[in-house]
């Protein structure tokens, strides 16, 4: 049986560097791991025409990442408690920048989405193991300021991603949205390695083998069935309905074990706590219209507009600039104001600026309008998770708290790579009706358009991406049901129960 001993570290150097050093370092590797989350997006037109591959196929170099981040994610304690925070967390960057180059490399489209499901497998513990270094290092006065500058990395990775990526794409060359990474690893690598704090032995904890290899299966055959119904139209043939039903079953019997093991990979118990399970019900279908609608963006800028990637990726600041800066305020207000007064109304900001765009998406829409609609989405998309995640984890008790966590950010992960596949669904069956599918699917018949026949379908084309949206606002006003259920007065100090 492992030690108990209790986790600490101890400095690499004579000199303990100070926490807001070590929360610097951590947000240069956790804007490397953002960045492949957003840069995909904007290069999901050139990829389908690089690799003549339809949209329920190209859609998987983005859903195998967030797959992939989501399936680790609960393996962290156990590989901290395995091999020591520092590192598996110098192993982890060096692994994304590995598999980052190997994606520059790919030569189809399958090598492509291999590559990137091992990014994903790599990039999934670099934010949990360098919350947990920070954790340790940092003290309760200067804990708040430390997290906040993590938060950096979701601010700037969103920013950043698709204007570079867009710009290596139009300049340069996609494989360059990877290769970037490989400076970026072997720059927090060196400064990593000499400024984090050295691992001592702590608490280790067996890993459920047999609930990772239940969940993981489970969730790519489910997705895999959803993408294929969607591309053949038919949910019934064997080879959608096999994943289908295999998918279910895994998922199922993975219930099963987290509820009856000793040490399951996911404790379900929080769920029996009211606060937690609203906050997760609103978290998991807000996550999936609004990550999901992430991919439409830059597809309705490029196909219909017949705008640049690199422009593609600028008009997307205001969404991003409008998330970002309403996660940071939100996540101070929600220490002083109860979710219950916060989440119903920023959701239903969100959903106000998900119908305004959609209602107005037309071939020739102003920007300007649509910019100040973004903003709206966007405001709206980051208050409304940070007060969500707060409030399903703030009431945990101590020893619940990190499966609280785990069970939250996967919900993130995996709602958005959910939402990502049925947004392509969707917006290839449309697209299917305008436009007959040969064998590259309905987006690369688009491309095969001349000038003049692309101009004359330019509005139902438009109107393909408005009918996706309304997946996303259908999505969004659900997620206020469970909102209105969240605690409208604090707890007390000592009550551990929810306010309601």
């Amino acid at each position: 049986m492992a030690t108990t001993t209790a986790p600490r570290a101890v400095p690499t150097t004579g000199t303990a560097p100070g926490p807001m050093t070590i929360a610097l370092v951590l947000v240069l590797g956790s804007i490397m791991i953002s960045l492949d989350m957003t840069v995909v997006n904007v290069a999901v037109n050139r990829l389908s025409q690089e690799f003549a591959a339809p949209l329920a196929t190209i859609q998987w170099v983005a859903t195998g990442y967030s797959l992939a981040l989501g399936a680790v994610m609960p393996t962290t304690a156990w590989a901290v408690g395995r091999f020591g925070a520092r590192r598996l967390y110098l192993g982890a960057i060096a692994a994304f920048g590995g598999a980052s180059v190997l994606a520059g490399l790919a030569w189809n489209i399958e090598s492509l989405i291999a590559f990137r499901v091992l990014q994903g497998f790599s990039g999934g513990l670099v934010m949990p193991v360098g919350m947990t270094i920070l954790l340790r290092a940092a003290n309760k006065d200067e804990l708040g300021k430390a997290m906040s500058t993590m938060g950096l990395a979701i601010l700037v990775g969103p920013l950043a991603g698709p204007v570079l990526g867009g710009w290596l794409i139009d300049e340069v060359s996609w494989r360059w949205m990877f290769f970037i990474n490989a400076p970026i690893t072997v720059a927090v690598v060196l400064l990593a390695a000499r400024l984090f704090p050295r691992d001592v032995p702590g608490e280790r904890r067996p890993l459920d083998v047999l609930g990772l290899l239940l969940l993981s299966p489970g969730l790519a055959l489910l997705m895999y069935g959803v993408t294929s119904g969607g591309e053949r139209g038919d949910f019934a043939a064997p080879g959608v309905l096999a994943p289908l039903l295999a998918g279910a079953a895994l998922a199922a019997g993975f219930v099963v074990r987290a509820l009856t093991a000793a040490n399951p990979l996911i404790d379900l118990r929080p769920f029996r706590d009211r606060t937690f399970a609203t906050a997760t019900a609103t978290l998991t279908l807000f996550a999936t219209g609004y990550f999901g609608s992430m991919l439409l963006l830059p597809l309705y800028l490029q196909v219909v507009r017949g705008e640049s990637a690199t422009m593609a990726g600028l008009l997307g600041i205001p969404f991003a600039l409008g998330s970002g800066v309403a996660m940071q305020i939100a996540g101070r207000i929600v220490d002083r104001v109860p979710p219950g007064r916060i989440v119903p109304v920023t959701a239903a900001l969100g959903l106000t600026g998900f119908a305004l765009f959609a209602a107005q998406l037309d071939a020739d829409a102003p920007y300007w309008a649509l910019c100040a609609t973004m903003v709206l989405m966007g405001a709206g998309g980051g208050a409304t998770m940070m007060p969500a995640m707060t409030a399903a984890t703030r009431g945990m008790s101590h020893e619940q708290a990190p499966a609280a966590s785990t069970t939250v950010n996967l919900v993130n992960t995996t709602a958005g790579a959910i939402g990502t596949a049925l947004a392509s669904v969707v917006l290839a069956a449309r697209m299917d009706d305008l436009v007959p599918a040969g064998d590259g699917g309905a987006l690369q018949a688009v491309h095969g358009l001349g000038a003049g026949a692309r101009a004359a379908i330019a509005e139902p084309l438009a109107g393909t991406f408005q009918y996706t949206y309304l997946f996303a606002v259908a999505l969004i006003a659900l997620a206020i049901v469970p909102a209105l259920l969240l605690p409208r007065r604090k707890a007390g100090t000592d009550a551990g129960t929810d306010a309601g």
